[in-house]
């Protein structure tokens, strides 16, 4: 028997403290790859992973850290022969986990989009691209999220944590955001399973693109394992399914070769 009760007659923003059981409480775990400072690599891309428990994935990579031996961080850079299986075992625990959904959102540093929105402004772009994934992605009625995000060195006159709430909150005028924590990804797992996830996507569009023209084999099996286990072909005019939203901005299909460079399902 589920715990959760619906009742479409009562709306989200009516809700009170005493429909506890009309509301879903979600964990959000995210991370950014792509530094937006760093000129030399142009996608940019934040993944959020939505978990109702995140504890049953959490646990099934622990149980298997402690069988293998293996105490690494688990991180897409720093790929190779010696954690390609378990990043491989990390991905696909997270594939036959159940309620759980995935949402990443990549864009091109270069682009149209970016320069106008955003400028040279790293910061207002790294709140604002949240903010956007949070609202058209990532919520749904009835729910109220605890977002966990990478810490990364900021300025101290940035309010990461207290503009994310506050913005989402009211803009959709109701408690979607209950609070908003960073932490360092090499104490959490599932941060780090995030790193995986949109490391093996924004490579998959670095590779269709060109940006780059060999690679690491251990960075390409990673990318090729989600993609074959999602039935995807390829990330750059994104891809939608059941559990997995992954939006791709259009300005980065632009770095296409021309022959490629054909209209695809819009994202």
């Amino acid at each position: 028997m589920s715990f959760f009760k619906l009742n479409k007659e009562i709306d989200t923003k009516d809700l009170k403290l005493s429909d506890f059981n009309q509301i879903w409480t979600k964990f959000c775990f995210l991370d950014e790859t792509g530094s937006l400072s760093n000129e030399t690599d142009p996608f940019f891309t934040i993944g959020i992973l939505k978990l109702s428990q995140p504890y049953y994935v959490y646990s099934k990579i622990i149980y298997e850290r402690r069988k293998r031996n293996f105490y690494d961080e688990m991180k897409f850079n720093k790929l190779s022969k010696n954690n390609i299986e378990f990043a491989k075992y990390a991905v696909g625990a997270l594939l036959d986990a159940r309620s759980t959904n995935f949402y990443s959102y990549s864009v091109d540093k270069k682009g149209n989009y970016f320069q106008k929105e955003f400028g040279n402004d790293p910061w207002i772009a790294y709140e604002k691209l949240t903010l956007r994934l949070l609202k058209e992605a990532v919520l749904a009625p009835k729910e109220i999220l605890i977002l966990i995000a990478d810490y990364t060195p900021s300025p101290r006159n940035i309010r990461y944590e207290i503009n994310i709430k506050r913005e989402l909150n009211v803009s959709v005028n109701r408690l979607a955001l209950a609070g908003v924590c960073r932490f360092d990804s090499r104490s959490n797992d599932l941060l780090q399973l995030v790193d995986l996830i949109i490391g093996a996507i924004s490579y998959d569009l670095k590779l269709a693109t060109g940006v780059i023209k060999n690679g690491s084999k251990y960075k390409k099996q990673l990318s090729q394992f989600l993609k074959d286990n999602l039935g995807a072909k390829g990330f750059i005019n994104g891809f939608r399914s059941r559990h997995f939203n992954i939006f791709v901005d259009k300005d980065a299909k632009l770095r296409l070769p021309l022959d490629k460079n054909e209209k695809g399902p819009s994202t």
